[in-house]
Parts: C-alpha cells; sequence; structure tokens
C-alpha cells in the first residue's frame, strides 16, 4: 500500500528512479537533473546512491558517510527525494528493481566502456539489465537521442570537480553549509 503522500499510476505502482553519483560535492546541476527524470518519466521518487566502492572514482574528496549526511538535509527539501548507500559497483546492479536510471553523459559512456567490465560479453550482459536509461547531456559527448534529458544548458557545463575547486556557488547550499569542500 503506497504512504499517503505517493502517487500511483493506473496500475497502482509507485515509480522509482536511481540517480548513482559520487556526489561529491552535490550540485544545483544534480537536483536539476533528477527533477528533469522525474517529471519526464513521471517518477515518484528519485534515489540519489551513492557507492561505498565505486568504478571510477576509488578516492573522494569527502567520505560516503560526510556526503550521506549532506545529501540527507538535500532531501529534507525535496518530498521526492530519497539517499541510499549500497556496495554494488555496476550501475546495472544499482538500478536493479528501478524503473529509470538517471546518470550523466559521462557515466554513460563509461557504461559502454569495455574496460570497466571483465570482457565484452560482461559489458553487454549489464547493458541488458539496465531500466530505461535518462541521460543529462555534457558538451562534447553524444548521447542517443531517446535517452537524453532535457535540461537547461548550464547542466551541460557543471561538475563537481569545478564546484569543489572553483565554482562552490554551483553546489547545493546544504553541501555549502557543511564547509566539506571549503578550499577543496
Amino acid at each position: 500500500m503506497p504512504r499517503h503522500d505517493e502517487s500511483v499510476d493506473h496500475h497502482g505502482a509507485v515509480r522509482h528512479g536511481v540517480y548513482p553519483g559520487s556526489f561529491d560535492p552535490p550540485t544545483l546541476a544534480h537536483l536539476a537533473v533528477a527533477d528533469a527524470a522525474r517529471r519526464r518519466h513521471s517518477l515518484d521518487r528519485v534515489v540519489w546512491t551513492l557507492s561505498r566502492h565505486p568504478l571510477g572514482k576509488e578516492q573522494g574528496r569527502t567520505t560516503v558517510e560526510e556526503r550521506r549526511t549532506v545529501l540527507d538535509q538535500v532531501a529534507t527539501d525535496h518530498a521526492w527525494l530519497e539517499i541510499n548507500v549500497v556496495d554494488a559497483r555496476l550501475v546495472a546492479d544499482l538500478a536493479d528493481g528501478y524503473d529509470v536510471v538517471v546518470m550523466g553523459a559521462d557515466k554513460w559512456h563509461q557504461l559502454h566502456d569495455p574496460s570497466f567490465y571483465e570482457d565484452e560479453t560482461a559489458m553487454a550482459k549489464a547493458l541488458s539489465r539496465l531500466p530505461t536509461c535518462a541521460v543529462a547531456p555534457r558538451d562534447g559527448l553524444e548521447i542517443p537521442p531517446e535517452a537524453l534529458l532535457a535540461v537547461p544548458r548550464w547542466v551541460a557545463r557543471q561538475s563537481s570537480t569545478a564546484a569543489a575547486a572553483a565554482e562552490p556557488w554551483t553546489m547545493l547550499s546544504a553541501a555549502r553549509s557543511f564547509g566539506l569542500w571549503d578550499g577543496s
């Protein structure tokens, strides 16, 4: 039975999307992408998911626990946003059981890079398990039109690396208030 604040589709099912990422720090672009996916795919919830052992980002600027605290604060302002921390590493594993997987164009290209898998067969198997993909654009990276999210142009130019290094105004206010990325 859905909670009183959850909308349901005509079959009574709540629709969930998962947005795996490092969120180190969480930015305005992360929130814009999550909201665009929520609206385009009629999602009741978007779950920002942190992996304790992410592929391609072995060492973060902050700990998973620190980021979880910040993200929990962000979620208090957005009833449709949830936060989860998992041990899974592959996006296909992180997305298991969700209706939509949300990601940036850089992650989309990583998904299609055989070097992140045992071999090309393992890559094909992982890709076949993905739910509907909702992909935010990034300048210079091609995305299939059916997966591309319509977001404001500035979203394609924002990154957590730039936010931490030189553009703190692009961080979500909860990230700025915790001070974890000051002087990164």
